[in-house]
């Protein structure tokens, strides 16, 4: 009987931990979500809706560091994911003038047939959109039959998109560009380029980026490989300089 009268209807909303309320409400706003709630005493409490997605925010527990990005998170499912990386992508530019893709916040590339991404907040909690159809076994990469300069790309998007760690991926194509350049193709060469590019860029080490930038220029890459470079990288205004739009 009990079971009968519970509806299914149910909305579940995350309560997140936060120890940067105005950076957060800055952020969000930015993105275009509504303050719903904004509370900073007796204690703190903040509250954010865009179209369906509700946010809460609460007072951290003590010793919480921001930067090391696991005091909490959620999963976001959606009917398809890539127009809400496109949506917080273009708000972001309209917004800081650029994508934020290091630090906090920041949000995460999104490569082409991608199920999902994330959007870190000024608290390093994880918002993570994931497409409801994404495959039970998900591309981690690693594909045997790989060889050369297609190998290091692969091993690369490992390093960034799944174990979050730049340096590793920066190294890793640095090295393995030198190692297998005269045996790729023009377009394996110009997605290193353009990955060595952000990576440097994100780092803060920019010194090699105007000679990799002149490499991607002297490329012959057809429009639609083009194409494919810029959708290579996070944020395709950081290739402006060599690759400009078509």
């Amino acid at each position: 009987m009990l079971e009968e009268l519970v509806q299914p209807n149910e909305t579940t909303v995350p309560l997140l931990p936060c120890v940067a309320p105005e950076e957060t409400v800055a952020f969000w706003r930015s993105l275009g979500f509504a303050v719903t709630y904004e509370q900073r005493r007796p204690y703190l409490y903040l509250a954010f809706q865009w179209r369906g997605v509700g946010l809460h925010y609460k007072q951290p527990p003590g010793g919480i560091d921001a930067a090391r990005e696991d005091i909490g998170g959620c999963l976001v499912m959606v009917d398809l994911v890539a127009p809400y990386h496109a949506a917080f992508t273009e708000a972001m530019r309209r917004s800081y003038g650029k994508i934020l893709a290091k630090g906090l916040p920041r949000i995460t590339r999104f490569r082409p047939g991608a199920s999902r991404f994330t959007v870190v907040d000024p608290s390093g909690n994880s918002i993570v959109f994931i497409q409801r159809d994404e495959p039970a076994e998900v591309e981690y990469g690693g594909a045997k039959h790989l060889q050369g300069l297609a190998k290091v790309l692969d091993n690369a998007r490992i390093l960034r998109e799944f174990k979050h760690d730049d340096l590793a991926a920066f190294r890793a194509l640095n090295s393995g560009l030198r190692r297998h350049a005269d045996g790729a193709t023009a377009l394996e060469r110009a997605v290193a380029l353009a990955s060595l590019i952000e990576l440097a860029t994100a780092l803060d080490d920019p010194g090699r980026v105007p000679e990799w930038g002149a490499q991607l220029r002297s490329l012959p890459l057809t429009a639609e490989e083009r194409a494919t470079v810029r959708a290579a990288v996070a944020d395709p205004a950081v290739l402006e300089p060599w690759l400009p739009a078509d």
